[in-house]
């Protein structure tokens, strides 16, 4: 049992609550004066849900396009230790044999539930926008190639990231979506009149709004305000306070709402390590401060960001509500990803997935399916600790 915390309920938080926990599940949660049994007290800390990440490339020195069964569970060890107990491995563009392989390794950890599935980050995306993905891997989508992904991924992708004003987009959506699989608009350099249609054939995601897109412009909305405007998209945010201003998130998530916004770390494998040199995919990336840029040009490539960090970030940088946090980084998460009848909430029933943030908000202790994390990191309840991520505000 956990007593003595702000629990965060998915409609308020309770003062001076509790949780009562038994194989591996959320069993009662209340406040007031707990249950008898044993307890942990964890002082006046809030107690939040798992972290749930849909949009991860790696940390801990660890990429999940190595292939390496090693570094794939470095990866996900670490980002666990900052309180995401579920994740999704995403890869960057790559040739379609190469993504296969990748896959394949990916799925021993899907099949041992360590990563809830496989995000596809291209390779149909636009040259013009791909970021830190390789121009050389970049392809026009096609019936036979999303067929032989989907083949090789085995059930195991859940999203794929696309372009749709390339030749086959709008079709590829919609086949995607056919195939139970999240279509996600990204990289894109796609006017608006190129955007709805594919929201139209199932799109459902904006791939971390802002960043590797057409920007907005009061003359051309473009893809910002596309899908910044349509209830039926869940938009990404990459809330390290780097890839976007404070004051650019809060105007993002007050819009979209609770219901429609998802924060992201889209971290790579410096995340959670040194800086120095590493490389993103095919593509070597220099971290500096934290901050992770393609040695060829200096254009940003993905972050070193933990999900503790984009709570925070979240509530004192972008200076929103503790629940609007909550929502952002596990409720909304679950019922995109369709688990929310799993996890994602402190609600009886559920599968207890549980961080507890001292007084600045970094993690104390995490619980993933009822089990204490081993390794959380030099955070304590009295509020001492250093985040190794980039930080705002």
């Amino acid at each position: 049992m956990i007593t003595g915390g702000r629990v965060a309920a998915p409609d308020r938080v309770l003062d001076d609550g509790w949780l009562v926990i038994a194989e591996g599940r959320i069993r009662q949660v209340g406040s007031g004066a707990p249950p008898g049994g044993e307890h942990v007290d964890v002082n006046g800390a809030l107690v939040v849900p798992g972290f749930i990440d849909t949009h991860c490339h790696g940390g801990g020195g660890g990429s999940f396009s190595s292939g390496d069964p090693d570094e794939l569970m470095s990866a996900v060890r670490s980002h666990r230790r900052h309180g995401t107990t579920t994740m999704i491995a995403s890869l960057v563009s790559d040739p379609i044999h190469a993504l296969c392989d990748q896959m394949a390794a990916l799925r021993e950890l899907v099949e041992d539930d360590e990563v809830a599935g496989i995000h596809l980050e291209g390779p149909f995306i636009s040259k013009i926008r791909c970021g830190a993905h390789d121009p050389a891997a970049l392809l026009e989508p096609d019936t036979a190639t999303i067929n032989a992904l989907l083949t090789s991924g085995r059930g195991a992708i859940r999203m794929v990231t696309l372009a749709p004003e390339l030749h086959g987009g709008v079709k590829a959506v919609r086949q995607l979506a056919e195939s139970g699989v999240i279509a996600a608009l990204g990289h894109t350099d796609g006017i608006e009149e190129q955007i709805r249609p594919a929201v139209d054939a199932g799109a459902t995601v904006a791939t971390h709004l802002f960043n590797g897109m057409r920007p907005l412009h009061h003359r051309e909305p473009g893809p910002i305000g596309a899908l910044l405007d349509d209830e039926r998209i869940t938009v990404e945010l990459i809330c390290d306070l780097v890839h976007l201003h404070p004051t650019v998130v809060r105007l993002a998530a007050k819009h979209a709402g609770r219901r429609r916004t998802v924060l992201i770390t889209d971290a790579m494998s410096a995340t959670d390590a040194a800086d120095g040199r590493y490389n993103l995919g095919r593509l070597e990336v220099d971290v500096r401060d934290g901050v992770a840029t393609l040695a060829e040009n200096g254009s940003l490539a993905g972050s070193t960001l933990t999900m503790d960090t984009a709570f925070r970030n979240l509530v004192r940088g972008a200076k929103l509500d503790v629940l609007d946090a909550v929502w952002a980084t596990s409720g909304k998460p679950a019922e995109l990803l369709g688990i929310a009848d799993r996890t994602g909430a402190l609600r009886a029933g559920l599968t207890a997935d549980v961080v507890v943030l001292d007084h600045e908000l970094r993690p104390a202790k995490v619980l993933r399916q009822g089990k204490w994390v081993t390794e959380v990191g030099p955070a304590t309840l009295s509020g001492t600790g250093h985040a190794s991520a980039v930080e705002g505000g």
